[in-house]
């Protein structure tokens, strides 16, 4: 550390920050999305009608029509999930795993006569979450990477509070009218230092919440590789009951339904059938978790075949394993109210913030001078920036756009409107490389505002007839436009900063001109 302590650790800001800020910036803006995962689910399927109650009859019922079809269209499959309808999302959900090597399966059923639902197909919000800590690549894959990144912001975070000297101050300034450095390296610390413990939380408990799968070693030489054995004796999951190897005939689930909503008094989220023609199958019934911070899931398994009780998980986890589910719950804010959940929301919007405003700084601070080219380097981060900064919205306006847009009965519909997101963030990203770049600044922000009221303009046009609810959807529709608001603003604020220099080419100009005559 020739330079000292400090300035090693404003490198050590500077380059994790810059190396891994793209990925970053992406995964705070599609998790900060994801904390309304149900509600953008709920406006791509505006066919949907939200129903008063859902009775234990009416769950059991639509458990029963869920195995039926299961049994006539995926009877060779080796497990079945069914997701049972909420007053919120009254459909019943079907995903089975077929054997290994041939794809699983998908569908959603209408709970009253087990046919396939009229519903626009569309992976909604989920499509946020699952690309929040996956990155839309094969699971292991996404996850390492999104791991690996939150890793180094954890020691970008750090080494940000150890650079600092004047941090507590730094929460208070926001010098707007100074020169640009200046201005977004107020910015980068504003909304730094604003949601700061918000930060280090999210964060931390991002990297906890898979750390069984960088860090398996432990469980491998305890429970020899077995990782169901581990979840089971911790109090997480039921214990495995392994396949007998014989045919056997699934009991009717109805019952069973009936049964766990009499033993645990939390709502039914999902029944799992593990090896459903097997004689030594398993029908577990999870339960939503109880208000509070630990994302443990109450569970109440059935022996398949006769209907019996094997198993009731229902709270007493061990410390380690508490102390696991307390941060995933923290993470995921699943015991947030209205309020807190917006006050989430918007902290999620100060990290989007802290990342963007960092990674602008980089190329900020390295401006080439006046009549000086730009070398390769610069160039490169400039695109990216660009082109993750102003391109990723612009792909998640495009996405919804898609999906007022595309035709109802298009094939493969819900994966045309993610070739759609990934298409107009590309295709921003590439446009961006070529103009000067405070003109592709102005002009991909603008566009991304566009693009937001395009989207509500859609929405009015195409889907005004199926809304339940009006006042709902205009006021998911008014945040859009709040969205759009936001990104015009910024595109105006680039004009009216590239306006001085301008000017001052201006005046230069005429002192230029007799020069050039008498040359």
């Amino acid at each position: 550390m020739k330079q000292g302590f400090r300035q090693s650790m404003a490198w050590m800001h500077t380059w994790s920050g810059l190396v891994v800020g793209w990925v970053l910036f992406a995964v705070f803006v599609t998790g900060t999305a994801s904390y309304y995962r149900a509600e953008i689910s709920r406006w791509m399927q505006p066919e949907l009608r939200r129903e008063a109650a859902i009775t234990p009859e009416t769950l059991a019922a639509s458990a029963d029509l869920a195995v039926a079809h299961l049994q006539a269209h995926a009877g060779g499959a080796r497990m079945w999930f069914v997701t049972l309808p909420t007053p919120e999302r009254p459909l019943v959900e079907l995903f089975w795993r077929n054997r290994p090597g041939t794809p699983p399966g998908h569908v959603l059923l209408d709970p009253q006569s087990g046919a396939p639902a009229e519903m626009r197909a569309t992976r909604g919000g989920d499509f946020f979450y699952r690309f929040h800590f996956e990155l839309n690549l094969p699971p292991l894959w996404g996850r390492w990477i999104v791991g690996i990144c939150a890793m180094v912001m954890l020691v970008a975070l750090v080494s940000g509070i150890v650079t600092h000297r004047r941090i507590f101050s730094d929460f208070f300034t926001l010098r707007r009218d100074k020169a640009a450095q200046r201005g977004w390296l107020d910015a980068h610390n504003v909304s730094g230092v604003l949601a700061l413990p918000f930060h280090l939380m999210i964060t931390y408990t991002g990297v906890v919440t898979l750390a069984i799968m960088y860090m398996p070693w432990g469980v491998t030489a305890a429970y020899r590789g077995d990782q169901q054995a581990f979840f089971a004796e911790t109090g997480q999951v039921t214990r495995n009951r392994p396949p007998a190897g014989e045919p056997g005939t699934l009991a009717p689930v109805g019952p069973m339904v009936a049964k766990a909503l009499a033993t645990i008094p939390e709502p039914l989220e999902r029944l799992s059938i593990l090896n459903p023609r097997d004689a030594n199958s398993t029908v577990v019934a999870v339960f939503e978790e109880p208000h509070g911070l630990s994302h443990q899931h109450p569970q109440v398994a059935f022996a398949g075949t006769s209907g019996t009780v094997v198993e009731v998980l229902s709270g007493g986890l061990r410390p380690a394993a508490k102390t696991f589910t307390t941060m995933v719950g923290l993470h995921e804010a699943h015991f947030a109210g209205a309020a807190l959940r917006g006050l989430f929301f918007l902290c999620g919007l100060l990290g989007c913030a802290m990342v963007g405003s960092g990674l602008v700084l980089w190329t900020v601070a390295r401006l080439p001078k006046s009549g000086v080219a730009a070398g390769f380097g610069w160039r490169l981060v400039h695109t990216l920036n660009l082109g993750t900064i102003a391109g990723l919205p612009a792909g998640i306006a495009a996405y919804l756009l898609a999906n007022r847009l595309l035709p109802l009965d298009l094939a493969g519909r819900a994966e045309r409107e993610v070739w759609v997101f990934f298409g107009a963030w590309i295709a921003v990203a590439v446009a961006g490389a070529w103009p000067a770049p405070r003109r592709a600044w102005r002009g991909a922000l603008a566009l991304v505002a566009a693009l937001f009221v395009a989207v509500v303009l859609a929405d009015v046009a195409t889907a005004r007839a199926l809304w339940d609810d009006p006042a709902w959807f205009l006021g998911f529709d008014a945040a859009l436009l709040a969205l759009a608001a936001g990104f015009a603003s910024i595109s105006y604020k680039v004009a009216r900063f590239a306006a001085p220099r301008r000017a001052r080419r201006a005046a230069d100009a005429p002192a230029a001109a007799p020069q050039m005559g008498r040359a």
